[in-house]
């Protein structure tokens, strides 16, 4: 008989907790848009994650907002200020700001 267990398994290794720690899993769906949003774009680009990096970070602030993951300076994840995430209210405004320049200079 094999010492290793059933199916082969060696039953003397431990299982090694993740870096970060345990988190819960978005049960309720909370994020679900961030991360279709993140999926997608790494299905159109070819799983090149670089070209994604708005998307992964929406997904983590959103995780973070929703206390699904402890909360983190986005630097510590591997982001910088230069990642800038801008969200749908802020693009509307940025979209306005120039028609609100032009009457002003009239």
């Amino acid at each position: 008989m094999s010492a290793g267990g059933a199916f082969g398994g060696n039953r003397g290794v431990r299982p090694v907790p993740p870096e970060k720690g345990v988190f819960p899993l978005d049960h309720l769906h909370e994020c679900d848009l961030e991360k279709k949003d993140y999926l997608a774009c790494l299905k159109s680009t070819g799983s090149q994650s670089e070209k994604c990096r708005m998307f992964s970070k929406k997904y983590l602030e959103c995780r973070m907002e929703r206390n699904l993951m402890a909360r983190q300076d986005m630097s510590e994840l591997g982001f910088s200020n230069a990642d800038v995430v801008v969200t749908p209210a802020e693009e509307n405004n940025k979209l306005e700001s120039p028609s609100s320049d032009s009457k002003e200079k009239k």
